[in-house]
């Protein structure tokens, strides 16, 4: 079904969430109430609860992310915590553990399907998790626990999406800057200058390309400063709560907890696999700290190198070093031939087509929906919709979002619709919307979640999508950036937007080989806000944020930018990734890996995308995430392909 966000009203947004509570309720109750637990009264009952408030979200509550009136998106986010409370308390009820505790028991049990099996499991293991081992008393301090962290994560989005802020420049502290960038500024305060917003087309551009250097780092401290002052005691009271959390159920810390259900298991296995890579690429990024700082030298002799250098530095290096100016690389990817690039090449491998649909019903007139069909088929299999230009009080990142989750019911298939939302350029009458490499980059990496959600087979709400293991969930985003390196892919869709030329092969290649260009200091800073997140959950000490920020920091191997706080601008730790983010490099091991099949049988093989559809991304959450690695292998996963592209081995 596809929801009409055309008129909705805070009202609206009240009503979606409360009435499909009441419904869930009803359920849920008559799961406790059962006096004999069958699958049929137990699971599936709660299954369909669960289905009932997931489709909510995306008809109501998702709108706390997108919708451009200030009313419905604050009772959005009012709706968002209560529905994320309501989840939360579900496995808190004794009476709901008493029945699927019976059931668990029962010799129905052992005759279930492994997806069946693998959903009592799991609810039992919720149980457990919450407390119900504890006596009374523990078990209320635990659930209020849980219910003051989803307070502190609602309240520090919200922070950050409606933070505003600036800095207003004149045309000469725009030097560096094209004219089509100048352009899109809204005026400052003063006659002539130009204002330059939070807003990543704003932001970035300014920080690779600026020459001011004193406006660079004006603009990186207000940026890394965002909602500090509010922001900074949600994270402090978040941590500490975590940690009781954990301890109240015999957890050594909040990550040994969090990373129960995740691929690496505890945080020993994350510093391994840290330790592993730490001092080879430190050394690595030595010899790049070196040949930015003579770059810098270059320009302003005597200084060294700073955290609001490091961008306009790299792209120097890869103008001078290697040709690709960002600007002229930008004029080859025009928004919406590199939508139908990333719709032509996806379809060609995994078998699909794409049709935008005319009637959106969304909630902005930016936004598309497309159909995601089977090819040869006229009926779609799921929608997604693509919210893709910057708005005041919109989500600031790149993510994909869940509308409506794919699953059996009634007889039928329940079609998948998702989100992805992001801040690229807008187009203007004169313009189109052109996107640095590194954002297209960006597009196909939220794309690959939007396939992960939307290809999905599962017949259960709790595994449908990307709903698969934390550490896990970004590999078949990761995999997909890897595409948009290659030349044969990208000369298939890359176009210049005035003259239609394809980009040059020359181009691509120049592009293709500064792709490793300061590879270690990347992966460092990975490193930090990965390391940066584990201290603060791997330990039982008291925790000081601006000490561990600071000392998570040297990682970068640059010095540390005095007076910011940028965790409180790093939603990741209040969104789910927290005792979490290494997972987007400890993914990356598993993408580069399933990437080498591509590499070996043909990046572009319809074979191995159907193999790869198939056992990943079709599979959802209904197995462990290493048997899809394993099933697409055909063996064991690698790191090789992950050090090789890292140079170290």
């Amino acid at each position: 079904m596809i929801n009409d966000y055309t008129s909705i009203s805070p009202q609206d947004v009240s009503d979606v969430t409360e009435n499909a509570i009441a419904a869930a309720d009803a359920l849920v109750d008559q799961v406790a109430a059962t006096d004999d637990p069958t699958w049929d009264s137990t699971m599936a009952l709660l299954e369909q609860a669960g289905a009932i408030v997931a489709d909510a979200y995306g008809a109501g509550p998702f709108m706390a992310r997108v919708h451009p009136d200030k009313e419905v998106q604050s009772r959005a986010v009012e709706l968002e915590e209560t529905l994320q409370k309501w989840a939360s308390d579900l496995a808190f009820r004794r009476d709901l553990y008493d029945s699927v505790s019976a059931y668990a028991a029962t010799p129905e049990v052992n005759s279930l399907k492994p997806i069946q099996r693998r959903l009592v499991d799991h609810w039992i293991r919720d149980f457990r998790r919450a407390g119900h081992e504890l006596d009374e008393a523990a078990r209320d301090s635990l659930q209020n626990k849980q219910l003051r962290l989803i307070e502190l994560q609602v309240e520090f989005s919200k922070n950050l999406d409606e933070w505003d802020d600036y800095i207003d420049v004149t045309a000469d502290e725009l030097d560096g800057l094209s004219a089509d960038y100048i352009s899109r500024l809204s005026p400052g305060e003063a006659d002539g200058t130009y204002r330059i917003s939070m807003a990543y087309p704003d932001y970035v551009p300014f920080l690779e390309q600026g020459t001011n250097r004193e406006m660079r780092r004006r603009l990186q401290f207000k940026f890394w400063n965002q909602a500090a002052a509010a922001n900074k005691p949600l994270l402090e009271q978040a941590v500490a709560v975590r940690q009781e959390i954990a301890e109240l159920l015999g957890y050594p810390t909040w990550a040994h907890y969090a990373m129960e259900m995740k691929m690496a298991a505890n945080p020993a296995n994350v510093e391994e696999f840290y330790t592993g890579l730490r001092d080879r690429l430190v050394e690595k990024a030595q010899v790049e700290l070196t040949a930015m700082d003579s770059v810098l030298s270059a320009e302003l002799p005597g200084e060294s190198v700073q955290s609001w250098d490091w961008s306009y530095l790299h792209t120097q290096q890869r103008k001078n070093d290697f040709g690709v100016d960002p600007d002229e690389v930008a004029g080859y990817f025009s928004l919406e031939p590199l939508i139908q690039g990333m719709f032509d090449v996806t379809g060609d491998v995994f078998g699909l087509e794409y049709e935008r649909v005319s009637d959106t019903k969304a909630w902005h007139p930016d936004v598309f929906l497309y159909a995601i069909k089977n090819r040869g088929e006229p009926e779609p299999m799921a929608y997604f919709y693509a919210d893709l230009f910057p708005r005041d009080t919109k989500f600031g990142h790149a993510a994909a979002f869940p509308i409506q989750y794919g699953r059996h019911q009634d007889g039928s298939y329940v079609k998948p619709v998702a989100a992805i939302v992001a801040n690229f350029t807008k187009p203007t009458a004169d313009s189109p919307s052109l996107l640095q490499h590194s954002e297209a980059v960006t597009l196909w990496h939220e794309f690959g979640h939007i396939l992960h959600f939307c290809l999905t087979t599962v017949g259960m709400v709790r595994f449908s999508g990307y709903d698969t293991e934390w550490d896990f969930v970004e590999a078949p985003s990761q995999i997909m950036e890897n595409w948009m390196w290659e030349p044969e892919v990208l000369q298939r869709f890359a176009k210049h937007h005035q003259s239609g030329e394809p980009i040059p092969g020359e181009l691509v290649e120049r592009l293709v080989a500064a792709r490793d260009l300061n590879v270690a200091l990347l992966t460092l800073r990975q490193m930090f806000l990965g390391r940066m997140d584990m201290a603060m959950h791997a330990t039982t000490e008291p925790v000081d944020l601006d000490d561990v920020y600071r000392s998570a920091y040297e990682l970068t191997q640059m010095p540390f930018h005095e007076g910011t706080f940028f965790p409180a601008v790093f939603g990741h730790l209040m969104g789910g990734y927290d005792a979490g983010y290494y997972g987007y490099l400890w993914a990356q091991v598993y993408g580069d890996d399933m990437f080498s099949v591509f590499e070996e049988e043909g990046i572009l093989s319809p074979a191995v995308g159907e193999r790869y559809r198939d056992e990943v991304l079709a599979t959802g959450g209904s197995r462990d995430a290493i048997d899809h690695l394993r099933a697409f292998l055909g063996r064991e996963p690698s790191s090789d392909s992950f050090l090789r592209k890292l140079g170290l081995i």
